[in-house]
């Protein structure tokens, strides 16, 4: 090939004008016009990718001669701030910095003193992290992480920006894009609410995987216990694997009064067309949660953001759980610790799993009156009849015959209904307006723990980094937010996670086309529940 005629006035930029131009020249080559359009865009991508990185490294060199030139001229002192001076100058000193174009050397001066440490003037102009990796590539690391595994986002960053960054490095990037998430949270100031908005605290937990080293005494304890088999698990056994992480919300949300049919289908469907009446909607969604800190810690979190809500405990306090005992203790102790008054519902959807396992005890598998009959029983439970439902199960199951294995879903049912009558109000909670589901929690849990960490390969993760101890909102690369000297990052995006999801219906089994929801994900449903139509309007449960 025939060398290139220099480009006039280039100056600074020769060598990316030349790289520019021998580009220019393949593409109008004739061996360019057999190259497909996929080619083609392959070319660019490459060749195109290290014209950017020298236009970078140009100007770097161009901002680099003229601080030198700067520091000639007027050669006085620098005072850093630790309040030293530093009056020798020496030129020459560079480190490396990978951008998304490719890895640059960035050269500068180094102001020093005896009696203390290099100061680099150039470095604060330019905002360079201390790391290798520019801020760019962190809240690209930030980004693809929050969206999948930490080797997910690597593959997405190479195959944009070249092997610029590993995988360890995208790891130490998150975590240090993480670390200002308390004080963000800390910072924020509660928008005033009027005395009639409900304030609604919710928590649950879900297990992850992690290495033996980082689990819980007693599961750990547990897990080295030989098992009754040699090869597998017996019945009832658990492999002892998981570390739960506890999540904990807090919302507010306007009253909504409404009644049983507004929520349950009656049996044989709905006819007309009545209007139902709306579900309370959750609004400034306040999500914590922790795989470190024990369950009393992140209850008492959630406690405290709503006491910034509600100094003055004007508010009707709602605490909406899935019924697990030690969480219900939790709630309560911490309740009873703050002399706060709160009303305990169990999530509705919880309870109809329940209803459903007394209705396959007394039909066949499959039978469609079955959805009549739990209709039924779920109305009663609405209306704050739980009591009679249990009763009703209990002559049901008896005139029946039923043997003892066959009885078991309905005995659990009635043990449950009885148990937790004092949580069952529904009656009391429709008429009020509150919330009387879990979905907020529920999505939490299916996005930041189910989709985000089980999925992400935890296992081999331990607990040392705090975005594995701490989950907190998501982040978008909207919200992040390029530092001047360091990362800094808002870390709430609206309507995630509350605008999670909630599971397919219960009633509605054997169906297709039920309204799930909106979604800011497009993950499958890993309920063991089927999706349906008819029985439970899923748009009117809160969120």
């Amino acid at each position: 090939m025939e060398p290139y005629a220099p480009i006039p006035g280039a100056g600074p930029f020769a060598a990316s004008m030349d790289l520019l131009a021998a580009l220019v020249a393949g593409l109008q080559a004739p061996g360019a016009d057999g190259l497909t359009a996929c080619e083609v865009e392959e070319l660019l991508a490459g060749r195109g990718r290290e014209v950017l990185r020298q236009l970078l490294q140009d100007h770097l060199d161009l901002r680099a001669a003229r601080e030198q030139e700067a520091a000639r001229e007027h050669g006085a002192s620098t005072v850093g701030a630790d309040g030293i001076a530093r009056s020798r100058v020496e030129t020459g000193h560079s480190r490396l910095l990978a951008t998304l174009f490719g890895t640059v050397r960035v050269t500068r001066c180094a102001w020093r003193s005896p009696a203390a440490g290099n100061l680099y003037p150039a470095d604060a102009a330019l905002s360079l992290p201390g790391p290798r990796h520019s801020h760019t590539l962190a809240r690209l690391a930030a980004a693809g992480a929050a969206r999948g595994s930490f080797e997910a986002a690597h593959a997405a960053i190479t195959g944009r920006c070249g092997p610029v960054i590993g995988k360890r490095q995208i790891e130490q990037a998150v975590v240090a894009a993480a670390s200002d998430i308390t004080a963000f949270y800390a910072a924020r100031i509660p928008v005033p609410c009027t005395a009639k908005t409900l304030l609604v605290l919710s928590a649950d937990a879900k297990g992850i995987v992690m290495r033996p080293g980082a689990l819980r005494a007693a599961t750990a304890k547990a897990a080295a216990r030989q098992g009754k088999m040699r090869t597998r698990l017996a019945a009832g056994e658990k492999p002892n694997r998981k570390r739960m992480a506890t999540l904990a919300c807090v919302y507010d949300a306007e009253p909504a009064p409404r009644r049983p049919h507004d929520v349950i289908a009656p049996p044989g469907g709905r006819h007309g067309h009545r209007t139902l009446r709306p579900r309370p909607k959750a609004r400034a969604k306040w999500l914590a949660g922790s795989v470190e800190h024990d369950p009393a810690e992140v209850i008492a979190t959630a406690f405290d953001q709503a006491e910034a809500r509600d100094p003055a405990r004007q508010r009707t306090w709602v605490v909406l759980v899935d019924g697990a005992e030690h969480q219900l203790s939790l709630i309560r102790a911490e309740a009873a610790r703050r002399r706060i008054t709160i009303h305990t519902l169990i999530d509705l959807i919880h309870v109809l799993e329940y209803i459903w396992k007394a209705a396959w005890s007394l039909h066949p598998a499959g039978d469609p009156a079955a959805e009549d009959w739990v209709a039924v029983k779920a109305l009663a439970v609405l209306a704050g009849h739980s009591a009679r439902a249990a009763a009703e199960i209990t002559a049901e199951t008896g005139a029946a015959g039923l043997t003892a294995s066959q009885r078991n879903g309905a005995d659990t049912c009635i043990r449950y209904l009885t148990s937790k009558q004092e949580f069952l109000r529904y009656d009391q909670a429709l008429a009020a307006g509150w919330p009387i589901a879990t979905g907020v929690i529920e999505g939490a849990c299916r996005h930041l723990i189910g989709d985000r960490l089980v999925f992400s390969s935890p296992r081999h993760v331990d607990l040392c980094p705090p975005i594995r101890q701490t989950v907190r909102a998501g982040c978008s690369s909207a919200s992040y937010r390029l530092p001047r000297v360091r990362v800094s990052r808002g870390c709430e995006r609206p309507g995630v996670p509350g605008g999670a999801a909630r599971r397919p219906g219960v009633l509605d089994r054997g169906r297709r086309g039920v309204r799930q929801g909106r979604s800011r994900r497009s993950v499958p449903l890993r309920s063991p529940l089927r999706p349906g139509s008819g029985g439970v309007d899923h748009e009117s449960l809160c969120r």
